[in-house]
């Protein structure tokens, strides 16, 4: 049994200008291909602002829902209000109000040792070497800050509050 040579698998050439030339176009087709490429000129414009539309709408409608969260949370804060019992309760805890005979005792230190914050240790005994050179990074700072592209917006109606040199200043 013979084997047959393997072939070269070498990249066919494709005649692009024999290809185009198989294709007929006819005036049906034309106009059609015309009004599809309109059709898309006029509806891709028109659909993103639908879709931007869309976004806004279900942005403002995520703000109204939270707007109408937070107006339920005041609307039960302004009933708890008209109870006379919190009023009371909140007068003693916040304003330490008390019914006339009554002793309160305030206690400063009442935090358990595991719940007061730790006592800061010393930073250093030695004098340390930094590890950057504050001086380069000086001149970088100056020298980024003196090529921003932006700079502060001067405050219009604010007077400066430096005198002018041609002014005599009032002294006390």
């Amino acid at each position: 049994m013979t084997h047959p040579a393997p072939r070269s698998r070498s990249p066919r050439r494709v005649d692009v200008r024999a290809w185009l030339g198989g294709i007929r176009l006819s005036g049906f087709m034309v106009i059609m291909l015309g009004l599809v490429v309109l059709a898309a000129f006029v509806l891709v414009p028109t659909l993103g602002t639908y879709l931007e539309q869309r976004q806004r709408i279900a942005a403002l409608e995520q703000a109204v829902q939270v707007t109408e969260e937070e107006i339920a949370a005041l609307q039960t804060e302004r009933d708890r209000w008209q109870d006379p019992a919190y009023i009371t309760t909140q007068a003693r805890e916040r304003l330490y109000y008390v019914r006339p005979g009554e002793v309160v005792y305030l206690v400063d230190d009442d935090l358990p040792d595991s719940a007061k914050p730790a006592e800061q240790e010393p930073v250093s005994d030695e004098v340390v070497q930094t590890a950057t050179d504050w001086m380069s990074q000086l001149v970088r700072s100056v020298t980024a800050a003196g090529l921003a592209k932006t700079a502060a917006i001067p405050l219009i109606g604010v007077p400066d509050p430096t005198p002018l040199p041609s002014e005599p200043t009032a002294t006390p």
